[in-house]
């Protein structure tokens, strides 16, 4: 908390006032919504067969099972995860690099990235089914297709957005493309890599589970397709938790990258 203070009426004397930080508010409102939740899901469980909603105990059993039981298909999905995440933030950030720096290839490429970017998810996972067979191929090229244009269009309005006078300056010392590059587009676009990763994190992980379920018969995805054709609703609902704190846990880990990485700039705050 941080306290600002302000005049006594009365005494004259100053006074404190306590606010409350933002991370603190934040913090409190996931409490009450959790909380909300888990009372409309206990009140839900009491009128309905538990194949519809099951009561939050039973979720909560289901949960530890599967995470003391399970945790192998944890470490699959999250690996394909981050293989895929990681494959398609070099590439997709060398794309809209090249798409920032290259003028004379800058519309092959867009045009390319804007029609990947256009074609459906379900699409290109119909698509791997027929393409590929092995199913760890199919999940890595899934995820790539549909992450990487976010990183590539995101980097090229991320060079565009780049003041002029900063490449005029540095122009004026002769430097090679590379330490162009070096020196003043890569610092420039990390905070959009960062941000683009913060935004599609969720996304990214929906569409795992998804491209499991399809074609896939390990992982997360898998075990949720077993769950529901066997009418377990605690254990779908149980992924589901793990899912949405996994998605928190991973903001929070990037969000604190950012922090480290651009530690150096001074944050401003809207008045």
């Amino acid at each position: 908390m941080s306290q600002t203070a302000a005049s006594d009426s009365l005494t004259g004397l100053p006074k404190t006032r306590v606010t409350m930080s933002p991370a603190r508010r934040d913090m409190i409102a996931l409490f009450v919504v959790v909380a909300v939740l888990v009372a409309a899901i206990q009140v839900a469980s009491m009128f309905v067969p538990a194949y519809i909603m099951p009561a939050p105990a039973a979720i909560l059993g289901a949960l530890w099972v599967l995470l003391t039981e399970d945790w192998g298909q944890i470490l699959v999905t999250v690996a394909r995860l981050f293989v895929a995440a990681g494959f398609s933030i070099v590439v997709g950030t060398a794309i809209g690099c090249l798409m920032g720096m290259f003028a004379p290839i800058r519309p092959y490429l867009r045009s390319l990235v804007v029609i990947d970017s256009g074609i459906p998810a379900l699409s290109w996972m119909l698509i791997a089914v027929f393409w590929f067979k092995d199913p760890e191929a199919r999940i890595f090229f899934i995820l790539t297709v549909i992450l990487l244009p976010f990183y590539a269009l995101n980097v090229h309005d991320g060079i565009r957005a780049l003041p002029k006078d900063w490449s005029e300056a540095l122009g004026t010392f002769r430097p090679t493309r590379w330490q162009m590059f070096r020196l003043l587009i890569l610092p420039h676009v990390i905070p959009y890599v960062l941000m683009t990763t913060k935004s599609i994190i969720g996304y990214a992980t929906r569409m795992v589970i998804f491209a499991e379920l399809i074609g896939s018969a390990i992982g997360i995805g898998a075990k949720m397709g077993l769950a529901q054709g066997s009418f377990e609703m605690a254990t779908v609902l149980a992924w589901t938790v793990f899912l949405v704190i996994f998605n928190i846990v991973m903001q929070a880990l990037v969000a604190a990258i950012e922090g480290h990485l651009l530690r150096y700039r001074v944050e401003a705050q809207a008045r």
